[in-house]
């Protein structure tokens, strides 16, 4: 299995690939006017957008890699994650305009220079392809280099069916076959950009982590001999690599060395059974609020307030 790219090597291959994009949106947009292409000038709109998404990605990359402050005690993780909600956001949109103006070219179609729109698009394609496989290995560990990776790789299709669209009028001479491939690649788009829109909300949210469960990490604390029950349980996470986990449990005995002990145990099977290992562990001998209801999760859940012995 290939080990995950350093930072410093991500911002090389972010710089790179904003050079790239920048030769490609300079390209699009003069040989749009120079052949009369509102499509490829479009193109190179959506590129431009895309290239505020690289520089965000980039900003945010090395934001992260910063240590934390008095202000900020869990550093800057959550930078990426804003930049790719942000950016997946601004797909979805753009993927919403792209169909917009597919249907208005279906109802009126527009001229197009079907061998220009080809070559500038031939370029577009083959950087835009190169930008994606730079940012592909990265983009596996990290949500916000994988939402730029999408980006890219979506305007490769895009500038893909911009070829196809342009041989294909060239051949027939219709020009309706440009805004009937963009529209077909907007479902690659939005395949590309809602996963990354609904993982990064759910993590600004602070929901529970995908494959984690809080009623199975309380059930199996709870199974653990000298736990009466678990209570205040919060699973988060800071960014997908970065999950943290608090809770109280109630103890039977107050005994500083069973106690010690039980804490041990409690970390490490946490640890074991669910990977995290960003813990935080109140003990107590007796329940600290004054409604004891907060003091047992099944009871504020609507169920028998009875103490779990078994793992799910």
């Amino acid at each position: 299995m290939s080990l995950p790219l350093s930072y410093s090597r991500l911002q090389s291959r972010l710089r790179l690939a904003l050079g790239l994009n920048a030769i490609v949106i300079v390209a699009e947009f003069v040989g749009g006017i120079l052949i009369n292409s509102i499509g490829l000038i479009g193109d190179a709109g959506h590129n431009l957008i895309d290239q505020g998404a690289l520089f965000a990605a980039l900003y945010a990359h090395i934001l992260t890699a910063r240590p934390a402050t008095e202000a900020r005690t869990f550093g800057y993780h959550r930078a990426g994650i804003v930049t790719a909600f942000l950016s997946s956001f601004v797909l979805l949109l753009t993927a919403l305009g792209i169909t917009i103006v597919g249907v208005q070219r279906l109802i009126h179609p527009v001229a197009v220079d079907g061998g220009g729109v080809m070559a500038i698009a031939a370029i577009s394609f083959a950087a835009n392809l190169a930008i994606a496989l730079l940012l592909q290995h990265g983009a596996k560990d990290d949500l916000n280099i994988r939402s730029a990776f999408w980006h890219m790789l979506a305007d490769a299709w895009v500038s893909l069916g911009v070829i196809l669209s342009g041989a294909a009028i060239v051949a027939t001479g219709w020009a309706v076959f440009d805004p009937l491939i963009s529209i077909l690649l907007v479902g690659a788009i939005v395949r590309g950009a809602w996963p990354i829109f609904r993982e990064s909300l759910e993590v600004l949210l602070e929901s529970t982590p995908p494959g984690v469960s809080a009623s199975h990490i309380a059930a199996t604390i709870e199974a653990i001999p000298g736990v009466d029950n678990v209570h205040d349980l919060h699973v988060w996470a800071i960014e997908p690599r970065l999950v943290m986990l608090t809770c109280h449990v109630l103890v039977d005995a107050d005994d500083t060395a069973l106690t010690n002990e039980l804490l041990r145990d409690i970390r490490s099977r946490i640890t074991s059974d669910f990977g995290i290992t960003h813990v935080t562990i109140q003990l107590e001998t007796h329940c600290a609020h004054k409604d004891d209801v907060h003091c047992d999760l099944m009871a504020l859940a609507g169920r028998p307030a009875n103490r779990l012995h078994a793992h799910p």
